[in-house]
């Protein structure tokens, strides 16, 4: 059984950072892209940061310049490195792996979620 569990939310005042980790275990062979998104109380999730197998990143508006997505292949973890943070940025925040190559095929699987809140 594949499962990705988040790690390193917290809380944190505005203009602080914070760093997220993604960690994948089970029977994996390798993982194409692993992103984050995130959901604010009373909103949709969105999209945060992609990155590919390749180390290819991209990111919404929002966050440019402030997040930087990374990944350790050989751990199957990814990470979410927070600057300058703003209460907007509140939410959990979800870690995704896409084209997870297992024996058992290509999965799309989401972790549990870790809280991030931003506040003075």
């Amino acid at each position: 059984q594949v499962q990705l569990v988040e790690s390193g939310g917290g809380l944190v005042q505005p203009g602080g950072s914070l760093r997220l980790s993604c960690a994948a275990s089970g029977r994996i062979f390798s993982i194409n892209a692993m992103g984050w998104y995130r959901q604010a109380p009373g909103k949709q999730r969105e999209w945060v940061a992609v990155i590919t197998r390749s180390g290819t990143t991209n990111y919404p508006d929002s966050v440019k310049g402030r997040f930087t997505i990374s990944r350790d292949n050989a751990k199957n973890t990814a990470y979410l490195q927070m600057n300058n943070l703003k209460p907007e940025d509140t939410g959990v925040y979800y870690c995704n792996g896409m084209g997870i190559a297992t024996m058992n095929g290509y999965l799309e699987v989401w972790g549990q979620g870790t809280l991030v809140t931003v506040s003075s």
